[in-house]
């Protein structure tokens, strides 16, 4: 039987968002015991994250621009996109170095999360695990692409190509893979990084650079969903585009998808 102690939990929260914690404290369910990201140090922050600080810290940006008529992939990265990657990144490091349960779940701090959260959680965890093995299991998401024909089982689909990681969870093995790919190498969105481990990503360059490895299922419907932007704002939109290093970088329009 899967309990609660058999869950670790991060929430991605940014030291001045301390108003998003203290709701993430009174929603989440007292059994999840979760690791805020802002109780740690790191380049987390796109309004205050500088080319330079990456530079010294040893993180390649992946080449994200392009000629595209998806307008998110033929502009800049944004600061913001970066730093929530590599708060993602840090809870997946620090969950490999710490304890040993067996999934692991990853919130965003705008998070929606119903009252019967955690019985959810863990009666589709029971159903899964009889099931079959997996790697990533989406809690949340939004669809760009229809999903697999065939249910895998009631209540769950194979995800075609989605976007937003404000809920996911990771077993201990797929935790493993994810790492494997090591974006800290060539840093894209998370969004675009997750897909691409299990998916033929629709871009060429990103399906090249990071190989299918990963096992994804997701709740359908989905267990959480996400605070309306206008209602919650976004971290993440309101910074600056990366620009080449010998250019200040510029506030530019917000993706109306993030």
């Amino acid at each position: 039987m899967i309990t609660p102690a058999d869950l670790r939990t991060y929430v991605i929260n940014l030291l001045r968002r301390p108003d998003r914690r203290a709701r993430m404290t009174h929603v989440l369910p007292p059994e999840l015991k979760a690791t805020f990201t802002s109780d740690w140090r790191g380049l987390f922050d796109g309004l205050n994250l500088t080319r330079s600080q990456l530079d010294a810290a040893g993180y390649t940006l992946f080449p994200w621009q392009i000629e595209s008529d998806n307008p998110w992939w033929a502009r800049p990265l944004k600061y913001g996109e970066i730093g929530c990657t590599l708060a993602h990144l840090a809870c997946w490091r620090h969950a490999a170095q710490t304890g040993d349960e067996p999934f692991i779940v990853f919130l965003e701090d705008d998070l929606v999360i119903p009252d019967a959260f955690l019985d959810q959680l863990l009666a589709g965890l029971h159903q899964l695990t009889r099931h079959g093995p997996f790697d990533l299991l989406y809690l949340g998401r939004f669809p760009l692409e229809p999903d697999h024909d065939q249910p895998v089982l009631d209540g769950f689909v194979s995800p075609g190509y989605s976007h937003c990681t404000f809920g996911y969870l990771l077993t201990r093995p797929g935790l493993g893979l994810v790492l494997a790919a090591h974006i800290e190498e060539a840093v894209v969105p998370v969004d675009e990084f997750l897909p691409a481990l299990y998916i033929d990503h629709p871009r060429p360059d990103l399906r090249a650079r990071f190989r299918r490895r990963l096992t994804a299922l997701a709740f359908e419907p989905p267990l959480v969903s996400q605070r309306p932007k206008d209602e919650a704002g976004s971290d993440t939109e309101r910074s600056a585009f990366v620009e080449p290093r010998d250019r200040q970088p510029e506030q530019g329009a917000a993706n109306p998808r993030r």
